[in-house]
Formats: structure tokens, sequence, C-alpha cells
């Protein structure tokens, strides 16, 4: 699907980067611009002008006006993404550590974001210092704070957490939140960014590329089913929102966050530290919440390849579980008793 994509995504990379700088020329008067940030520096934000109107759009509707401007952000990834893995705590030795990436991809909804910023916090709260979470999202709001949620940044993180953690012990989970369509693909989206998706077959490849041994692979999206067949095997545990040919349901604008991610994330894990038990309590909840709403069933997914039971029950050996962290969403919503809208 990359290599289809790449000709064309040059051209609207270009184009971009001339509106980019357009966007920021306009809002910034000349002699405050001061020179391009040498190789390395990160990306300064863009001065307010009053001369700007509402009718300045050049950077896509949902770009805030004081955030960078979109080269700015793209230029800055690579300086985030190594900032935010020097950041991560050192490796417990001994025994096996956990590295949880969250990956919240869709920047036209909150609730992605609430979800991936949960993760980080919850992760390391409720099991230990041996936990190391580092998110990549896409939002208006956090532009400053993560790296994007991209296939580069995805596969610089990887790269970057194959030479911190010991690969034939730690256990890598990567936890991914976005919509997803009946081809089996993620939308990887943070507008006007030409930002490539990721289906399938691209997050096995990626995945096979890195010396993990050990993997919790979780899907949160519709159709997310479609993962499983390209993604399990030995050392691997597979979790699924929904079947291949099922929606999942709770995003949406009026929503803070999934059916998945609460029954899952806030649910589940904040009751006990097995992941494949949180699995089995979420997808019973999430079935009472969709009868109730009459929804046709999600039917959330789980497959665990051979061994990688036994290395979560020695992980979970090393963990004192703490208190179950409560969810506050990065970015409310309506206030709701539960997430609504399907994905």
């Amino acid at each position: 699907m990359r290599t289809a994509l790449i000709a064309l995504l040059a051209f609207a990379a270009g184009v971009l980067l001339m509106v980019g700088l357009a966007h920021h020329t306009a809002q910034t008067p000349v002699a405050e611009q001061g020179p391009l940030p040498a190789a390395g520096a990160s990306a300064p934000t863009t001065a307010s002008s009053s001369a700007t109107t509402d009718d300045d759009s050049s950077a896509g509707d949902n770009w805030p006006a004081q955030a960078p401007s979109p080269e700015q952000v793209m230029y800055g990834q690579r300086t985030m993404v190594q900032k935010a893995l020097a950041e991560l705590g050192p490796r417990t030795a001994g025994h096996p550590n956990l590295y949880v990436v969250a990956f919240g991809a869709d920047g036209g909804e909150d609730v992605f974001r609430n979800e991936a910023e949960y993760a980080a916090k919850m992760f390391p709260q409720r099991f230990g210092a041996d936990t190391h979470v580092m998110v990549l999202e896409n939002n208006p709001g956090s532009l400053e704070k993560h790296p994007l949620a991209s296939w580069s940044n995805l596969e610089a993180t990887l790269d970057g957490l194959a030479s911190l953690m010991k690969p034939d012990e730690d256990i890598l989970l990567l936890y991914l939140t976005t919509h997803g369509d009946e081809d089996h693909n993620l939308l990887v989206d943070m507008d006007p960014l030409p930002l490539d998706q990721i289906g399938a077959s691209d997050l096995s490849d990626i995945l096979s590329k890195r010396p993990f041994k050990w993997k919790v692979v979780v899907v949160n999206a519709c159709y997310s089913g479609g993962f499983v067949p390209s993604l399990q095997g030995a050392g691997t545990l597979v979790i699924t929102a929904a079947r291949s040919d099922r929606s999942s349901f709770g995003c949406g604008t009026d929503s803070d966050i999934t059916y998945f991610g609460r029954a899952w994330l806030v649910d589940g894990l904040n009751r006990t530290p097995d992941f494949m038990e949180a699995f089995r309590q979420a997808s019973a909840e999430i079935a009472q919440w969709e009868a109730k709403d009459k929804l046709t069933p999600s039917e959330p997914q789980m497959n665990a390849g051979d061994g990688i039971a036994a290395q979560l029950a020695l992980w979970r050996k090393h963990v004192t579980p703490g208190p179950a962290v409560a969810f506050k969403p990065a970015s409310p919503a309506a206030v709701l008793d539960r997430p609504t809208g399907s994905r």
C-alpha cells in the first residue's frame, strides 16, 4: 500500500510544504521570522498576527492557529521521537519489562487522544516503574506535546525501543486506536499532513522486521478482527475491538472514550493485571452495553500464540498492582454515562 502511494504522497508533500510556508509567512511579519532552525533543533512556534482572518484556512480547518506550521511539525518529528525515547525510564534487569506504545491515529476526534494519553498514565501507575510508555498521537491540541502517530514515527519508535529493550525477554504492547474500514486499514490522519494509512499486512510487515520476541498488539477499531490473520503467531497476543466484519462503538465528538477503551483499558486493567482476563471481562461488558443499546454485537477477538501467556505470567510475577487509575479525558466531550456512536 505504501509503495503504491509514494509518488502521490511526494507530490502532496511538496504542495503541503508550499502551503505551510505561505501560511507561516502570512501569520508572521518578515522581520520576525528569523532564520530556519538548525538541524536537530526543535521547531519554533508560529507567531500570531493581527492580520490573520477567519478566511485564512490554508493549513486546514482543524489546524490550530497558535501551533507550529504543518511544515514545522513535520520537520520536528525526528527530534520529538528521539526526545520521547530518551525520557523513558531505565530498564530494570532480572525480569521482563513492559514497553507500551500508544498510537492514537485520527486527529479529527479527541476520543483517540484520550485513550492514548490515559494509557500513558494508567500503565506505569498501575503496573509500576518496570512499565515504560511512549505516546504517538494525532490531535490539534498536542502537536507540540507528542510525536505524530504516523507510519514513519512508529517505525522509528520501534527501532529505538529495540535498542533499549531486551527483545528476547521484554514485552512490547502496541495499542492502536482509530477508525478502521472493511478492507482492514487503519485511518491515520492529521489534516492537512499527507500521512500514510496502515493496513493489516503493513502492520504485520512493520513488526516482523523488528526483533521483538514477545508482543501484545491491541487494535481498537471497526473491522479490526481482520488484523488477526496477519499478526497472529508464536509469542504474540492479538486483541481486537471487533471481528473482521463488524463495527465497534464509542467514537465521535460526543464521546470521551470508546466502548473497548473503557471496557479493556479503564475497567478491565484496573481490576486485573492479566491482559487476557481483562479482555474476557471487557467482552462481556461490551456485549451488555450493545444489547442495551440494540446494536449489532461487535464481538471483540483474541488470539494467543505459543508462549505469550507464560511470558505475560512471568511479567506479572514481578508486578504489584497499584490502585485503580481514574479516567480523566485530556479533551472532555459531552458528559455521558457511556460512549456512544459507531466507528
